[in-house]
């Protein structure tokens, strides 16, 4: 029978929970890190058993931990991080320039075939990239020096670049998203790069279309369908159907088009997943109730997934990185929240149960289906 296994990183340490294919009780691993900031956990496609996690301070620097038997046992590999070249400035809130430095991981995304290589995505924005288990690090610096990088300022939460997404049927083709830069997208491996951000539109901007400066929070992309792209913008729901040559809003009748996480159901590449948040100054659910949307439809036209979670008093948040969906026959959708809950459903949405509760804040969910 196939396995579950969820990876959560929190301010205070990474958890591993696992279960069996019915995903109805589960074992919780952890605190791996305890009182760690784990930005990131994630597991290799290529090799359920390597396993890359962020592990962060503002005293002690970035760790990047490595385990080789699904979480049981883990070892620091390299954690030497450097700009390539002269770093130069990019652009602060104000306008004023402002150094390149590097603060942390925000995401891993491990090759699609290789458990050896895997993809670090930084703040301040950069990508990097190890092809030796993580020991080693070089900056695919064509990322940076496509000529805008100097116009690109923090969003509130930093400078990140938070979503890396590998095209399954081109392995030339890979697309990043910063906040508050946009999206970008590379054809040839990461050496050069172009913005794709088209179509949005952001007040907040001196030219609100413009090429770069856009705070995007999340992109999402389902496997057979690498040319459709999902995002959720700081405001607004956004959808490609040209590998993000152009955009157009799907946000329809959801509540409000604020959110951070966005995932695309397993087996139906027009069902997709968001969590409204009331404004970018009320980081809590509208009304209190903790709502997830679907669509069937790949946008416009949503519905409310509420049974099993809270619908009165609740202000937790759910950040960009904190949703994850499993492949198993009856699909399964995870979200974690700010007020420590992971929650679940084996069936696409309709019904949620908590999982584990009263964990430290929750940055970051992924799964892994284990045969």
């Amino acid at each position: 029978m196939s396995k579950v296994r969820v990876l959560v990183g929190t301010h205070k340490g990474a958890f591993v929970l696992s279960s069996d294919g019915k995903r109805k009780d589960w074992e919780v691993s952890g605190p791996h890190f305890a009182g760690w900031e784990i930005y990131h956990v994630k597991g290799s496609p290529a090799d359920p058993n390597r396993l890359y996690a962020s592990q962060s301070s503002g005293w002690f620097g970035q760790i990047v931990q490595r385990s080789n038997d699904g979480g049981k046992t883990w070892e620091p590999v390299g954690n030497k991080f450097v700009y390539e070249g002269v770093p130069g400035t990019h652009q602060w809130y104000d306008g004023t320039p402002h150094p390149w430095e590097f603060k942390r991981v925000w995401h891993f995304e491990p090759s699609l075939t290789d458990p050896d290589t895997v993809y670090a995505g930084v703040e301040d924005a950069a990508l990097f990239r190890s092809t030796d288990g993580g020991k080693t690090w070089q900056e695919l610096a064509g990322l940076r020096g496509h000529g805008s990088g100097p116009r690109w300022q923090p969003g509130a939460g930093g400078m990140c670049l938070h979503t890396i997404l590998l095209d399954p049927s081109d392995s030339g083709r890979m697309y990043i998203a910063i906040s508050a830069a946009g999206v970008f997208r590379s054809d040839d491996g990461g050496t050069t790069w172009r913005p794709i951000n088209n179509g949005l539109h952001s007040p907040f901007l001196p030219d609100p279309t413009a090429e770069v400066g856009h705070c995007v929070h999340r992109i999402a992309m389902h496997q057979s369908r690498a040319e459709v792209l999902f995002m959720q913008k700081h405001w607004d729901v956004m959808r490609s159907d040209n590998a993000g040559e152009s955009w157009h809003e799907v946000s329809g009748n959801l509540p409000t088009d604020f959110g951070f996480a966005i995932d695309v159901h397993a087996h139906e590449p027009e069902t997709i997943y968001v969590v409204p948040i009331k404004s970018d100054s009320e980081h809590y659910p509208p009304e209190g109730k903790l709502r997830v949307y679907r669509s069937h439809t790949g946008g416009n036209e949503w519905e409310a997934l509420t049974n099993g979670l809270p619908q009165s008093d609740c202000y937790v948040n759910v950040l960009r990185d904190a949703m994850a969906i499993d492949s198993l026959d009856s699909c399964g959708v995870y979200f974690g929240t700010t007020g420590g809950q992971v929650y679940a459903s084996a069936d696409g949405g309709d019904n949620w149960a908590p999982i584990v509760r009263d964990l430290p804040a929750v940055l970051s969910v992924e799964v892994q289906t284990l045969q």
